[in-house]
């Protein structure tokens, strides 16, 4: 699947990813990718979509936080490799 942007938001605490994700796919019309946790209660959230729609749901995220954001990024344009990481990521492979 291709998309114009990927956004990721890293919290502390599985139920703040989902809280940050329902946020996210509020503000801006988004596609959830993946969730991503890691030792230490890390939680990074990621969803796909146009770059307008993706900086928004960021910026929702990030502007006015319900819970500690450790992180976030947009990536314009993805690389194709990075699309493939994704799918890896998704399918619990990494």
């Amino acid at each position: 699947m291709k998309f114009g942007a990927l956004g990721l938001v890293e919290v502390l605490g599985a139920a703040n990813g989902v809280v940050v994700l329902d946020k996210m796919c509020k503000a801006a019309d988004v596609t959830f990718q993946a969730r991503y946790t890691r030792n230490g209660g890390h939680d990074t959230v990621v969803v796909g979509g146009d770059v307008a729609a993706v900086t928004a749901a960021v910026q929702a995220a990030t502007e006015n936080p319900p819970c500690e954001v450790v992180a976030s990024a947009v990536i314009s344009g993805p690389a194709e490799e990075t699309m493939r990481v994704m799918a890896d990521w998704k399918a619990g492979k990494m």
